[in-house]
């Protein structure tokens, strides 16, 4: 892909430019003993197994954001409430994983090199708009970002590639002059070459898929990737 000439790069957030594994591991390690309850990795990895089916019912529409939260307290904790219960619960994860936040330290460094470089950035992310942009503030990122595109701005979601050809349509970039960055390859990479976007995957943990060959492990390298008109 070196050499070709964009407008824009269009970047996922979580695991991307932001740090969510590490807020929640850490989030849910300080929770977790308010709660009665050991903090250990057998629960930290069922608390990350249950996210994803629950948000696919809210990226899908059938259930509030709200809701989701609930539904997963419920599968984790085993127990049942009233909606006012589980959202007290739950406030009490978010208040140590906010706690947590943090952009990667190659976030910032990034961002300014692509303005410096005269291409515009974006964001889109598969989470909800308060929360994402919250993170984005708090971590000294909205400065550094342009528009910010989510589910409840588009009413689709990655994978879907409708939800790149929305964001760039909104932004007024082609398609073809918008670089794709993300830490998933389905969904960052894969998704946004079906709608018609170049994209680099940034594989941090090096995990792969190893043949891909449009391959970062940091977004401090991303300068050679990029061609400006």
């Amino acid at each position: 892909m070196p050499g070709v000439r964009l407008r824009g790069v269009l970047l996922d957030l979580d695991g991307t430019l932001f740090d969510h594994d590490a807020a929640a591991d850490a989030g849910l390690r300080a929770w977790l003993p308010t709660l009665g309850l050991p903090a250990t990795d057998e629960a930290v990895a069922r608390w990350t197994a249950l996210q994803e089916p629950h948000l696919a019912a809210w990226r899908a529409g059938t259930v509030t954001f709200a809701e989701q939260r609930r539904r997963r307290l419920r599968d984790f904790l085993g127990t049942d409430g009233s909606d006012a219960e589980l959202d007290a619960i739950f406030a009490g994860y978010l208040t140590h994983y906010e706690a947590a936040w943090r952009a990667f330290d190659d976030a910032a460094d990034a961002l300014r090199m692509l303005a410096a470089a005269g291409l515009a950035t974006a964001v889109l992310t598969n989470g909800s708009a308060p929360q994402q942009n919250k993170k984005l503030a708090r971590t000294g990122l909205s400065a550094l970002t342009g528009p910010v595109f989510t589910v409840d701005d588009l009413g689709v979601a990655k994978p879907d590639p409708r939800a790149f050809r929305l964001a760039c349509e909104r932004w007024g970039l082609a398609p073809g002059e918008v670089l794709s960055v993300g830490d998933n390859h389905a969904l960052d990479v894969v998704a946004a070459r079906a709608a018609g976007l170049h994209a680099v995957h940034l594989d941090r943990l090096g995990r792969g898929p190893l043949g891909e060959p449009s391959r970062l492990t940091t977004l401090r390298d991303l300068s050679s990737w990029l061609t400006v008109p």
